[in-house]
């Protein structure tokens, strides 16, 4: 069992800390009294970061880093171990997109979907975790409901965060095998209004966003340093992840059918592109939020649950009443 300390006793290394829910973990960590160590490629805007947290109040450090290459990881856990003495949380939360066919998708693209988002978290957990075995900690990553569902358009990145699920599940088998004193979480957000829709690489002649309804990040983040403080096995963000990945569990039929069309809809507005994308190259980076006029959610119930003790059940009676009622919708519709 490990013993995860109080966040504000702690020292968190975050990766994909330039923007989105990584920048917002960040500053709401520092908020808490963490010591926040940013990693990312835009070494650039990780110094503005750090020196702003500073300026409030906060402690910061940052770590030019790409994540899919394992020398960069290993420098980064070198560095703040020399910096800092260790780090009792590591969050693996860098992830690049693609809006695109998985057969019009290059095989360099895709491959690079693959080296930043799953070998990304193959290679800061296994450079992380000599360091947590020995002195306890938590090891924390940002997957998606695209885990537990399929999903056209973003069919590649549900690929890679499939990919991810498997590994940090059997990681964790392996780790509780070892009595490591290491917790293992895995966060899964539905639709989060980040700047994903704008760094995405977007194949389509139309403007790429985050399929609707987005939530707002903080409920991220919440969730992510709730898991730094508790044993936490995951934690899925938002109600229209629950229902739906219950459908595509419960009725995969029906979920083809669905997210076929929905998702080609919801994937896109009739704007013209943006031609901004981060996939090879670091973009432009500190923004919490991203640029679609969609009202963000700030409030999940279903989230809270689950951050609350005996709420499993609770949820999965939910997800089932929601499956539910979007079955008998469909059949009356």
């Amino acid at each position: 069992m490990s013993s995860l300390k109080p966040l504000s006793e702690q020292t968190v290394v975050i990766t994909g800390a330039s923007s989105g829910i990584g920048l917002t973990t960040a500053k709401m960590a520092a908020e808490r009294g963490a010591n926040v160590i940013l990693v990312s490629r835009n070494g650039e805007a990780l110094k503005e970061i750090a020196e702003e947290i500073t300026a409030q109040g906060g402690r910061a450090d940052w770590v030019e880093a790409d994540v899919g290459v394992r020398d960069e990881v290993r420098n980064v856990v070198s560095t703040v171990i020399e910096r800092h003495g260790g780090f009792d949380t590591w969050i693996n939360d860098a992830g690049v997109g693609i809006y695109a066919t998985l057969e019009e998708t290059t095989d360099e693209d895709h491959e690079k979907i693959f080296q930043t988002n799953y070998w990304g978290v193959v290679y800061g957990s296994t450079e992380a975790l000599p360091h947590l075995k020995q002195h306890g900690g938590a090891l924390i990553t940002l997957g998606s409901i695209s885990s537990d569902m399929p999903a056209p358009v973003l069919s590649a990145y549900t690929a890679s965060k499939h990919a991810v699920k498997g590994f940090i599940d059997s990681l964790r088998m392996e780790l509780i095998h070892e009595k490591a004193p290491v917790s293992v979480s895995l966060i899964k957000p539905s639709g989060i209004h980040t700047p994903f829709g704008i760094r995405a690489e977007n194949y389509a002649d139309k403007r790429s966003r985050v399929p609707l309804p987005v939530y707002h990040p903080e409920l991220v983040a919440k969730s992510i340093l709730y898991c730094a403080e508790h044993e936490k096995r995951e934690i899925m963000i938002g109600e229209s992840g629950v229902i739906q990945t219950t459908t595509a569990q419960l009725f995969p039929r029906l979920a083809d059918k669905m997210f076929s069309s929905l998702f080609y809809k919801m994937a896109y507005e009739n704007r013209a592109p943006r031609g901004s994308a981060n996939l090879h190259e670091p973009g432009n980076e500190g923004m919490r939020l991203g640029d679609q006029d969609d009202p963000a959610i700030r409030f999940s119930p279903a989230t809270e649950l689950q951050m609350r003790p005996g709420a499993k059940w609770a949820l999965i009676g939910g997800g089932l009443l929601a499956a539910g009622w979007l079955m008998n919708r469909r059949a009356n519709a």
